[in-house]
C-alpha cells in the first residue's frame, strides 16, 4: 500500500517515507508509529494506545512516544506550533490531520478481520492488541483474559499472532501459541476462554482518496 499526503509517500511494502522520489529516514519505530497516526487519521489516537502497540508488554515512558513524534515532524519539515501532519492533542495523544490518498499495489488486497460472538473488528497493517484493557484494539470483557492477551501483527497480506505473557495463554485452532503464529482465513484463536474467529475477505482496491 501506497499512501500519499502533501509532497510525501509512505510506501508500506518497503517501508519507505518518500519526498520527490527521494528517501527521508526514520527509524524502524518512526516508521511504524506514522504509519498507525495515518491508519487511524480519523480520530485522535491515545498516548497510551500508541505505547501499547508499539511496545506491547513493555513499560515506557512518555518522552519515547515524544522522541518519535518529534522524528517524524523533522522528516515531515512538519511544525508542532502549527502542524500540516502531525497534532499534538493536549493531554491525549496525537492525530494526523493531513488529507491522504491511497494506492494498493498488485490489486488485489486482503481485508483482515477478526470476529468474536457479537462484534467484528477490522485489521489495520500494524500491531492489535486483544485483551481485557481498555485500551486494546480488540477489546474482550472475561476475567479469563489478561489486561494485554495477545496481539495480532498484520503486514500487507499476512498476519500471525503472539502471546503476550497471558495467563491462561493463547490457542490457534486448538494449538498452544508458542513465540509467533501465521494465521490462515477461517483459524479460532482462543484466548483464554474466550473464542475469536480469524476471516480474510480478498477485495480489489484502485486508487482512492482516503480522508
Amino acid at each position: 500500500m501506497i499512501y500519499r499526503f502533501g509532497e510525501f509517500a509512505i510506501d508500506t511494502g518497503t517501508r519507505q517515507l518518500l519526498a520527490a522520489a527521494a528517501e527521508r529516514h526514520l527509524s524502524p519505530k518512526a516508521f511504524e508509529l506514522l504509519l498507525i497516526l495515518i491508519e487511524f487519521r480519523s480520530r485522535a489516537v491515545s498516548k497510551t494506545e500508541l505505547q501499547n502497540r508499539l511496545w506491547p508488554s513493555t513499560f515506557v515512558g512518555e518522552t519515547n512516544l515524544a522522541t518519535l513524534v518529534a522524528e517524524i515532524r523533522r522528516a515531515l519539515n512538519d511544525s508542532a506550533q502549527d502542524p500540516a501532519y502531525v497534532r499534538t492533542v493536549h493531554r491525549f495523544g496525537y492525530r494526523f490531520v493531513a488529507a491522504v490518498s491511497g494506492a494498493a499495489q498488485g490489486g488485489d488486497v486482503a481485508r483482515m478481520f477478526v470476529r468474536s460472538a457479537d462484534r467484528e473488528f477490522p485489521l489495520s497493517e500494524g500491531v492489535t492488541v486483544i485483551g481485557r484493557a481498555h485500551d486494546a484494539g480488540i477489546r474482550v470483557d472475561s476475567g479469563g483474559v489478561s489486561r494485554h492477551h495477545a496481539r495480532i501483527v498484520v503486514t500487507r497480506d499476512r498476519a500471525h499472532v503472539e502471546d503476550l505473557g497471558s495467563k491462561n495463554g493463547t490457542f490457534v485452532s486448538g494449538q498452544v501459541v508458542n513465540g509467533s503464529r501465521a494465521l490462515q482465513d477461517g483459524d479460532e484463536i482462543r484466548v483464554g476462554p474466550v473464542a475469536l474467529t480469524f476471516r480474510v475477505s480478498p477485495e480489489t482496491v484502485a486508487t482512492e482518496t482516503l480522508n
